[in-house]
């Protein structure tokens, strides 16, 4: 699959020179494929924003290269770019209708009346806005505006659709429809999607792949399941929904695994990540769904007092108290005909498996 967006060894200061300067992007590199849907995560502040205004030419790097298709644009404008940007403010003219608004980039361009008409009415259709084109964008909801926004971006077919923060504004339901409407625009148009967002879940659901970030630099990309389920740091780990962090001792090691002991004298052999060795202790994380608990607490890895319970319907988490002081929160689904009960202040076992438990860089 061809690269369309890359960024190669891309740094970004503000008030460079002053004592004011402010490094946003640190020496980042990453490329981004023709029809994916890429997602840039991270806290308020992480450079996920900046990285998206340098893309569109908003801004312009301090160092390093933007490429599109293998054409440095660093230094274009916006406007000698194929690529348009969706804000989380939508940005629509509220004098006009929703087919005004969406036609309005098409007449900048200087495209015939009939090719307007016909791709202000392909876009309608797409966003399945058709019943509202003659309604001010004034005058209809946030969700609507949204898909008029989106119909705009991408009347003009650019190569590469940039997204910041698109759906905070909206509720919660209506995002979770807009979730699943935003996927299936990319999948139907083809165009490589470019998503900035905080928000853990909507990254894991919408994403082909995620980029982590923090502190102005890319930690890990890849696919949610490997994002989720392998997380390289301890910041990764802890930013992609919830998890336990455990320190064992490493008895020993092999090159590609090692063998951990913990508090409760436990050992358990787990995969080593690459260029992670010699360490006489390690963090690990273990996702709370990813375990079992039993009133067997002598043959588990962990043990532990039931400290609370808390009922969430599909599930109940469990709150465990280890010996050291800290606190284990296991998740185990509400199943029909569940019977074992475990009650507060009782003495508990936490099972993992050796795939459940990733070892971390700190």
């Amino acid at each position: 699959m061809s690269v369309a967006i890359e960024a190669q060894s891309v740094s970004k200061i503000f008030n460079a020179g002053s004592e004011h300067s402010v490094t946003a992007l640190d020496d980042v590199s990453v490329e981004i494929s023709d029809n994916e849907f890429f997602t840039l995560l991270g806290p308020s502040g992480c450079g996920k924003t900046t990285l998206l205004r340098l893309i569109a030419g908003f801004e312009h790097p301090s160092s390093g290269l933007i490429k599109l298709h293998g054409e440095n644009i660093s230094s274009l404008p916006p406007f000698r770019r194929p690529v348009n940007t969706v804000f989380q403010n939508y940005a629509l003219f509220p004098h006009m209708t929703v087919s005004e608004n969406i036609a309005f980039g098409l007449e900048m361009q200087g495209q015939s009346k009939d090719n307007v008409a016909q791709t202000t009415q392909e876009m309608l259709q797409l966003v399945r806005m058709q019943e509202l084109s003659d309604r001010r964008t004034s005058q209809i909801s946030g969700g609507q505006q949204q898909r008029v926004a989106l119909a705009r971006a991408l009347a003009p077919h650019p190569k590469v659709l940039l997204l910041d923060e698109p759906l905070s504004a909206l509720d919660f339901k209506l995002r979770k429809d807009m979730q699943l409407e935003l996927k299936r625009l990319q999948h139907e148009t083809g165009i490589t999607f470019i998503f900035v967002t905080h928000d853990q879940e909507e990254a894991l659901t919408m994403s082909d792949r995620i980029a982590v970030m923090s502190a102005g630099c890319i930690l890990q990309i890849g696919s949610p399941k490997d994002i989720y389920e392998h997380p390289a740091e301890r910041f990764v780990a802890d930013f992609i929904g919830d998890t336990n962090f455990i320190v064992a001792d490493v008895v020993s090691e092999n090159g590609k695994q090692a063998r951990l002991k913990f508090m409760s004298g436990s050992e358990i052999d787990v995969a080593l990540p690459e260029k992670l060795f010699g360490a006489d202790h390690v963090t690990v994380a273990i996702r709370p769904e990813q375990v079992i608990i039993s009133v067997d607490s002598e043959s588990a890895l962990l043990r532990g007092v039931l400290e609370q319970k808390v009922y969430f319907g599909t599930d109940t988490h469990y709150h465990i108290l280890l010996p050291d002081g800290e606190l284990f929160i296991a998740r185990i689904q509400n199943t029909r005909g569940q019977t074992e009960q475990f009650e507060c202040g009782a003495k508990v076992g936490i099972g993992v498996e050796s795939d459940a438990i990733q070892i971390l860089r700190d």
